[in-house]
């Protein structure tokens, strides 16, 4: 009987993480994009730590940076980082999706005063985050 339940918990962890990674593909930036965000990983790590620390930026934002910081900083991941190129972009797809939400909420502007890249990082920045728009306009 012990065994059956463990099989049973196996199996239903590994339907969840099935699940998870069906959802990170659906949430993936699309085409040349996707490389683009893992070589900008680097910068985008700066920035969910300086907008973490923010105050004034809204306590849903700065936590849900905190939970994305402790999630990158835990050793396991969905796909595991030893697979050249992939083992990576699911960090950068879990970077770009809640990007988004903080974007959104906190202002392009706020995201761009902590930017610590380049100009052309963050177009990419913005075309990840779906603000495009706004990071052309003046």
């Amino acid at each position: 009987m012990g065994w059956e339940i463990l099989i049973a918990i196996g199996a239903c962890l590994l339907a969840v993480w099935l699940v998870l990674l069906v959802g990170l593909l659906l949430v993936r930036p699309k085409g040349a994009l996707l490389g683009e965000a893992v070589r900008l990983l680097p910068d985008l790590l700066r920035l969910l730590s300086r907008l973490a620390v923010d105050k004034s930026l809204p306590r849903g934002v700065r936590v849900r940076l905190a939970l994305l910081m402790a999630y990158l900083a835990l050793p396991l991941d969905l796909v595991p980082d030893f697979l050249p190129v992939i083992g990576y972009a699911d960090d950068a797809i879990i970077v770009a999706f809640v990007l988004r939400g903080v974007v959104r909420r906190a202002g392009l502007e706020a995201v761009r005063a902590h930017w610590p890249g380049t100009d052309d990082g963050f177009a990419v920045l913005a075309r990840l985050t779906g603000l495009y728009r706004a990071a052309e306009e003046p």
